[in-house]
């Protein structure tokens, strides 16, 4: 039997590098190969163990689909050179996974990642996990560099919370992001680093190029935007007129009122949305904010998926009040989340969410978060 598809399993052990060098050995002689998925989360293997494991699994020249996870394997730019090493030589590929979260690869590490997947000219998914690797805008510009080059991406997943990059960073990404305008699928996650208002500019141009989008995903936790951000933002977002799946994690800036305003405004004109996650916590979007959301939202006329957390904000009993109008216009709607914990929504509050839930007659999924909203169990059971 000819072996055309590996998997292998073997996160949390020993190995080490001899480990990688037999393993290495066992898979450069499976030569028809195009599928190979190899999980070696934590087991110590190191630059010397990627240089064993790349130097035979580059024998494998049929590969189009490639998943590698060396999450927290002490790998630095040497072990990143190797692996840049191995892409430069895998040119059928079309598919790439690469984990290397929590390891030490730095911004020259980054470079030589690039300099190997740039070869890798049929990619169509990329998917790149560096979070906590002591990224910063420099290993940002070489990940917009290469992105740039994979013309005909349809799927795009880049995952870089906590690292070190900035505005500048973002403008690298966002200039690459906006010539991969074949893709469908853009998942970018940028928790906790320090974009800010500029960044978010800079992102929005970016995206606004894809216009092919179906599904959009930002986490943009903790980066300093505020209102100029999130208009920004949404500049980008109504740009994407064919997106049916929108996720946007806001938690822990300041958009204020106007941020949400703008978001609002933005998530209206995706008429075709069909699932929205949007991630608000802790935003100070007052009362004001919760109502320009729900005649946002209200405006999406094929929803059946609404996950909507604005938990730590000031949003009072009117706000609750505009966000129950905006849902009971969401007729379509078959699952519902809500977070508002920590609002004091109060009795007022929860009675206008009854009412406007009692609209969504095809629900057959709702979780309402309400701890820390001053409703006795009288008005609990009202609700």
């Amino acid at each position: 039997m000819t072996l055309t598809s590996l998997h292998l399993d073997l996160f949390s052990n020993i190995i080490g590098e001899d480990g990688a060098k037999n393993l290495g050995e066992g898979i450069s002689k499976c030569v028809h190969l195009t599928s190979l998925n190899l999980n070696l989360n934590c087991n110590s293997i190191s630059d010397n163990g990627v240089k064993y494991l790349g130097e035979e699994i580059s024998k494998c020249v049929t590969l189009t689909s490639l998943n590698l996870n060396f999450n927290s394997n002490s790998i630095g730019e040497n072990g990143a050179k190797y692996l840049g090493e191995i892409f430069s030589k895998c040119v059928t590929l079309t598919s790439l996974n690469l984990n290397l979260i929590r390891n030490r690869i730095g911004d020259n590490g980054v470079q030589y990642l690039e300099e190997g997947i740039s070869k890798c000219v049929n990619l169509t998914s990329l998917n790149l996990h560096l979070n906590c690797d002591s990224i910063s805008d420099d290993g940002a510009k070489y990940l917009g560099e290469v992105i740039s080059k994979c013309v005909i991406l349809t799927s795009l997943n880049l995952e870089l919370n906590d690292n070190s990059i900035g505005e500048n960073g973002a403008k690298y990404l966002g200039e690459g992001i906006s010539k991969c305008v074949h893709l469908t699928s853009l998942n970018l996650n940028l928790i906790s680093n320090r974009i800010g208002d500029n960044g978010a500019k800079y992102l929005g141009e970016g995206i606004s190029k894809c216009v092919n989008l179906i599904s959009l995903n930002l986490k943009l936790y903790g980066n300093s935007i505020g209102a100029n951000g999130a208009e920004y933002l949404e500049k980008g977002i109504y740009k994407c007129v064919a997106l049916t799946s929108l996720d946007l994690n806001l938690s822990a800036n300041s958009i204020g009122e106007n941020g949400a305003k703008h978001l609002a405004e933005g998530i209206s004109k995706c008429v075709t949305l069909t699932s929205l996650h949007l991630n608000l916590n802790n935003n100070i979007i007052g009362g004001n904010g919760a109502k320009y959301l729900g005649e946002g939202f209200s405006k999406c006329v094929t929803l059946s998926t609404l996950n909507l957390n604005l938990s730590e904000n000031n949003i009072g009993e009117n706000g609750a009040k505009h966000l129950a109008e905006g849902i009971s216009k969401c007729v379509t709607l078959t699952s519902l989340h809500l977070n508002l914990n920590n609002i004091k929504i109060g009795g007022n509050g929860a009675k206008y969410l009854g009412e406007g839930i009692s609209k969504c007659a095809h629900l057959t999924s709702l979780n309402l978060n309400l701890c820390g909203t001053n409703i006795d169990e009288d008005e609990k059971r009202i609700l």
